[in-house]
Order: structure tokens, then sequence, then C-alpha cells
């Protein structure tokens, strides 16, 4: 079995990744991060998911993205806004996804593996740029130049099963796979007990696609 490293964060679309990654028959091992986020809520439903769907290992890697803040999501002082806004909302992290690409670049070439997964979607999603197919394409250049693999001729890839997928059409594949979503954290602003808001824009998103996909939504609500 080929080694693949799985981003995992601890919500519903990580999770559909890494049972989809299995499915294709790689052995996963997963990292998530705590990088100055608002709870850990998602940390610790990243090591269940990990331990229970599978993971051949799960590392979580310290960032200090709070440090800098500028988003809603590690700035207290910033609200994670109720209702959907125009343009990019201020719940995007600064250069949060190129950075956890780069960490996975980083571990998968000391493990040996050349299969990188990362649950993005840009379809059902809150028009973070970081999200999007070009900019994928982009960082998939920079692992071939910026790597001992890449220039002793290897190639990295990064697979994004989820990108052009509604949030019904995650779930439904999710559910196909055995998902157990009550697992999974999406909330930008869940209790330490994982319970989530209701309002914000990742709570809307997840309670729409459960409803079009007609499954019944398991996400405990404050």
């Amino acid at each position: 079995m080929k080694k693949a490293v799985i981003l995992l964060s601890g919500g519903l679309d990580s999770l559909t990744t890494l049972l989809i990654a299995r499915e294709r028959g790689y052995r996963c091992h997963c990292l998530s991060f705590d990088y100055g986020q608002r709870h850990d809520a998602e940390l610790s439903a990243a090591r269940t998911i990990a331990k229970l769907h599978g993971a051949e290992d799960h590392k979580i890697i310290h960032i200090g993205l709070g440090d800098i803040g500028g988003s809603a999501l590690t700035d207290e002082a910033i609200e994670v806004p109720d209702v959907p806004s125009e343009g990019i909302p201020v719940t995007y992290v600064p250069a949060r996804n190129t950075l956890f690409l780069a960490f996975a670049l980083g571990y998968a070439e000391v493990i040996g593996a050349l299969d990188i997964f990362i649950g993005v979607n840009a379809v059902d999603y809150s028009g973070y740029p970081d999200c999007r197919p070009e900019f994928i394409e982009a960082f998939q250049k920079l692992a071939d130049l910026a790597t001992k693999v890449g220039v002793e001729g290897g190639r990295f890839k990064i697979h994004t099963p989820l990108i052009r997928l509604s949030k019904a059409e995650i779930i439904q594949r999710g559910v196909a796979l055995g998902a157990d979503y009550a697992l999974a954290v999406s909330c930008y602003a869940a209790d330490s007990a994982g319970k989530a808001c209701g309002h914000c824009d990742a709570c809307r998103l997840r309670r729409e696609g459960f409803a079009a996909a007609g499954v019944p939504d398991p996400t405990r609500y404050r």
C-alpha cells in the first residue's frame, strides 16, 4: 500500500477526504494543526477521527498564526459573523492552507510519500482564495521545484477529491464510505464540548448540505 499525507482538520470535509484516501488504498498519515484557532474542539475531533477511521498515525503540529492575527478565527477582537458577507470573509486565515500544505510536503518527504490529500472545496465554500483550483495548481508546481524529491525526478501529487463537489455530494460520498459525521466539528465558534453555534458560515453550509443530501444532520448544536 502506498503512503499518503492527509490534512485532517477534524471537520466534515477532511473526514470525507480521509475516507476517500483509504478507499483508494493509501496508508494514511494524518496531520492536524494547532494554529491559534479559537477552540480546540476540532483538534479533539481530529484525534478521534484519526483513531476510529483507520489512520496509520496522526500528528498535531503547532504553528503560531494567532501571533499575527488578521482573522476572526485567530483574533478574539474580531467577531465571527452570523451572516454571510460580501467578498472574502473575516474568517479567512491568511496563508493557512499554504502553510498547511508546506508542512504536509515536508512530512511527505520524510516518510517517503508522494501523495498529499487536502479537503478544499470551491463550490459550497466561504470564498477563501486558498481553496481554489488555481491555488492547488500553483502549489503543485512549487512542490516539484522546492523539494529534493522533485529535483531528483520524483513528483508529488496534491489530491483534492472534493474540490468540485457540492456539500450535499460530499456528504453523500462520505455516508457511502461509512463516515460518522457526528464526530466532525465544523463550527467556527464551537464550545469546548464541540457543540456548534448554528449561525456561522460553516454551520450554515453544513446544515444546508445535510438538508440537500437528504441525510439527517447529526451535528450537536448549543
